[in-house]
């Protein structure tokens, strides 16, 4: 019996622990990491060294636009190293300048922009690289990327005339400009209700 039970305890040990962590997913700013909140305190919940995280991440994306956002996967092991998986910029990202603006549209059909089949085709050559999009082909990529621009108000077409679409970007702030501020009118008015 005592055989037996020794070698329970040694089979025990020749068996791997299973790993049930899942995939930290993260955005962070191209050379921007750093260990204060939210990065910070989901590294350390993870047992990661937070400051050797930020130099590797930061010294990895050093030949990236500072401030780019970045999603990232981390996976993190037993003997606390990790495996850091960075993937390109968000579509919606890479949408929004090659529209020229800062934010997609505020209200149901809006128009926020305009892109070229050109910017399009340009965009989905990055973004089939990301590893979760590997398995598409270009075609694919395409369409997937002409929902997520609709989805933002930002409309395809064929060729843009610079001089009216810049009157229509300086349209479309002013209007974003407006809508901010009916939206502070708003917090303004709750504010004073409540109290």
């Amino acid at each position: 019996m005592s055989k037996t039970i020794g070698r329970m305890k040694m089979g025990k040990k020749l068996v791997e622990k299973i790993d049930h962590s899942s995939k930290l997913r993260v955005d962070i700013p191209a050379g921007m990491a750093s260990s204060a909140p939210p990065l910070g305190s989901q590294l350390g919940q993870r047992n990661i060294n937070i400051e050797n995280f930020c130099k590797d991440f930061n010294k990895r994306t050093a030949n990236i636009k500072e401030g780019i956002p970045l999603p990232c996967r981390v996976k993190v092991h037993s003997d606390r190293t990790y495996d850091l998986v960075i993937h390109a910029p968000p579509t919606t990202y890479f949408l929004k300048q090659a529209a020229g603006v800062q934010k997609g549209r505020i209200r149901k059909g809006e128009l926020a922009g305009k892109i070229t089949l050109k910017h399009l085709y340009e965009i989905a050559k990055i973004k089939i690289e990301d590893p979760p999009n590997a398995l598409l082909s270009l075609e694919h990529m395409c369409q997937m990327l002409v929902g997520i621009a609709r989805s933002c108000g930002i409309e395809i077409v064929r060729e843009i005339d610079p001089v009216e679409y810049e009157q229509f970007l300086k349209d479309r702030e002013a209007s974003i400009a407006e809508y901010r501020e009916q939206l502070q009118l708003a917090k303004e008015s709750k504010v004073l209700r409540t109290n």
